[in-house]
């Protein structure tokens, strides 16, 4: 068995074996700079990233806490029922007679004062609406009339005498409004079974031709209409009786899709004072009480 060196005695090293232990190595010192300089690499990298991830997960929780309130804003928006603006129908007549005496002089502004006095709905012609506390939305009109106008409720129960002669004129400010207030009218509860027909008057989709051969052949208990539609049938033809009328309701309470009332809008305040108030036998029903002013 051998020791040592298990080399042969005779064995001679290969050149290229000896130039190969004789080249040089490389610098240590140059290795230990490059592991160095990528260590300090990592190093200054991992705080980047940690910085990185901790600003992304801070952005999160904020858009998740916007979202959030968002969220609760618009549930409390749908749960909160809108708040009903008060309406000038619920004022007392003294107040009310203020009231339509500077409607009446916006829409007819080329009257002096004495003329304008001339045309003034007194005061005892405006019907006192105070004592209803309800809301004043087209669900409540029936039991409005019943409790508040039990007058104007007996006579829609009647059965008219004479072709487009209505107890009732109630004037809204548009088409559809009309439709929706003439479908409540119709109520049995008004007008029981022997009460005339519900008239609806509007220009829409309707010549005035139309409504003067409707109104000359029906017995009629009510008119709802525009008032430029009202107006013309007043003064313009002989089709709308005031024979049997008693009361007026004007529809001051409802607000349009930019919060206008009937007597806001310039075109249909001018109206209801020119051709419907205005209307001689109407003016003249007013002025003499045999015609009653009601707003709702």
């Amino acid at each position: 068995m051998q020791h040592g060196d298990d080399l042969e005695d005779d064995f001679v090293p290969d050149d290229l074996v000896a130039l190969s232990d004789e080249e040089e190595l490389p610098n240590t010192e140059d290795i230990t700079g490059l592991l160095s300089a990528d260590e300090d690499g990592d190093d200054n990298a991992q705080p980047t990233q940690s910085q990185s991830a901790a600003a992304l997960e801070k952005k999160r929780k904020r858009r998740a806490k916007e979202k959030e309130r968002k969220a609760k804003k618009r549930k409390l928006a749908e749960t909160v029922e809108p708040v009903e603006p008060p309406s000038i129908a619920a004022q007392p007549p003294v107040m009310l007679a203020d009231y339509i005496s500077s409607m009446q002089a916006k829409a007819l502004n080329e009257m002096s004062g004495i003329e304008l006095a001339d045309v003034q709905i007194p005061e005892s012609s405006i019907a006192d609406t105070t004592t209803w506390a309800g809301s004043r939305s087209l669900d409540q009109l029936v039991d409005f009339i019943i409790k508040v106008v039990p007058k104007l409720h007996t006579r829609l129960s009647q059965k008219p005498k004479s072709n487009g002669a209505p107890t009732l004129l109630y004037v809204a400010g548009a088409a559809l409004r009309v439709a929706d207030v003439t479908r409540v009218l119709r109520d049995r509860r008004l007008r029981g079974e022997k009460g005339g027909d519900i008239a609806k008057l509007f220009a829409k989709h309707f010549k005035l031709e139309e409504h003067v051969a409707y109104l000359k052949r029906t017995k009629i208990a009510a008119a709802v209409g525009t008032p430029g539609r009202l107006g013309k049938l007043l003064c313009d033809t002989d089709a709308l009786a005031t024979t049997a009328l008693t009361h007026i309701i004007l529809d001051v309470s409802f607000r349009d899709a930019k919060q206008r009332t009937l007597l806001d809008i310039p075109e249909t305040r001018n109206e209801v004072f020119r051709t419907v108030l205005g209307a001689p036998k109407v003016l003249n029903g007013l002025r003499q009480g045999t015609i009653q002013l009601v707003l709702f």
